[in-house]
């Protein structure tokens, strides 16, 4: 009997070590030439209240997800200061703010921007007025030396007033919700796991017929919570992917697509500068995977990809900054679609009126995400980037035709 125990034991233990011997492979570190460290970072939570200026009789609120709001002052018989500060430092220049105002009579009121040291505006001023959003006037902007005022017409009701149209985790929601509807053969949302907080981490699981063995493609966004323009972008990709076309149909008849909506929803709905609730900028985590969201992430897709003997060949991630960009590897001919990008952005080029690619081109030194599909798959890895400046006219194109030509390339390959 005692050695039947010990027997069972034994077993026991040797399928312990191979299931932990198995965990830790699919988070196998990567080694980058300029390692960042990612372990927690404090952060200076941010009040949500609403402020009364009863001299300039004036309410300012960040009570909403998305918002970005830390003092309201009286300046000036007409004008107040708008305190933005970031969740933590150091911290990249993406001084995001968003807020609701509104007055108890009709009056023109002028808000300046006041950031801390070291920090500048960056994002012109959207505003969301009777459930639309527009851009500020730029006659309602003035700027001198590196402070930024506005000017607002207010009445009771309330306006918003943000860096980027807000784009919560529940917008995110309802619009992968809404997208999927009448698709279930097409899509599944499952998930990833939780956030710090405590937040979904959706997954849009695209595909026909059954996963086994189809390679795969990744699409990643909001890794950054102000970089909405981006989010547009990836939006209308993924839009076009599942459009019931001819060539979505037979593109996801061959190819599995694995799409992570919003990767840090916690610093989405928090109104982060950059980071998560750890205070970490998630994408310099693709390495050593301190932060929850990577690590669920490279969980969730090394599992697929090992349940379904796939590989994973192509990792697109959606960003936005000062201006368009598609930021590749130098490294292409030893990976996966060693003439992709180069097709791709010709395809691009011959398809969209007067457009010129803006590739750049260079190693992933630091832990990103595009370097991770590369050195833990050896996939072809793209950042797309789009202007915070860019027309949704422009983001809506772009997007519908690089989606349009990576079916084609990859359905023909």
């Amino acid at each position: 009997m005692k050695s039947k125990l010990k027997n069972t034991v034994k077993l026991f233990s040797v399928i312990g070590i191979f299931f932990y011997l198995n965990a830790c492979s699919n988070l196998k570190e990567i080694d980058f030439d300029i390692p960042v460290d990612t372990t927690n970072k404090t952060i200076i939570k941010q009040v949500k209240q609403t402020y009364s200026l009863r001299d300039l009789g004036i309410f300012a609120s960040n009570e909403f997800d998305g918002a970005r709001l830390n003092d309201f002052q009286v300046k000036n018989d007409s004008t107040a200061l708008l305190i933005i500060n970031p969740e933590n430092v150091p911290i990249n220049n993406s001084a995001y703010y968003a807020f609701k105002t509104w007055s108890n009579t009709p009056k023109t009121v002028y808000y300046e921007f006041k950031y801390p040291k070291g920090y500048r505006h960056r994002y012109i001023p959207k505003l969301k007025i009777n459930n639309n959003w527009s851009v500020i006037d730029s006659t309602s902007i003035i700027k001198k030396d590196s402070i930024v005022t506005i000017k607002l017409n207010l009445t009771k009701e309330p306006i918003i007033v943000a860096a980027q149209e807000v784009q919560s985790s529940t917008d995110v929601l309802n619009w992968y919700s809404n997208l999927s509807k009448n698709k279930k053969d097409i899509v599944t949302i499952t998930s990833a796991g939780k956030s710090t907080l405590g937040r979904n981490l959706p997954v849009l699981d695209m595909g026909l017929g059954n996963k086994k063995e189809k390679e795969v493609v990744v699409l990643l966004t909001r890794q950054h919570p102000p970089e909405v323009t981006g989010f547009y972008a990836y939006q209308y990709f993924v839009e076009t992917l599942l459009n019931d076309s001819e060539l979505s149909n037979n593109f996801l008849s061959k190819y599995r697509v694995l799409a992570f909506p919003i990767m840090n929803p916690d610093g989405v709905d928090l109104g982060h500068w950059r980071h998560n609730a750890g205070g970490v900028d998630l994408n310099r985590d693709w390495s050593v995977y301190n932060q929850p969201e990577i690590k669920q992430t490279i969980k969730f897709i090394n599992k697929e990809l090992k349940k379904n003997n796939s590989k994973l060949i192509l990792g697109l991630d959606f960003h936005s900054t000062w201006y368009d960009v598609f930021y590749t590897n130098d490294e292409t001919v030893s990976t996966t679609l060693p003439k992709f990008n180069e097709d791709w952005f010709k395809a691009l080029e011959n398809n969209i009126p007067n457009y010129k690619v803006n590739e750049v081109p260079g190693k992933s030194t630091k832990p990103v995400s595009k370097g991770w599909f590369l050195y833990a798959h050896n996939a072809t890895s793209i950042t797309y980037e789009i202007g915070d400046k860019t027309p949704k006219d422009s983001i809506k194109l772009i997007s519908k035709v690089s989606a349009e030509q990576m079916m084609n390339i990859l359905f023909n390959k």
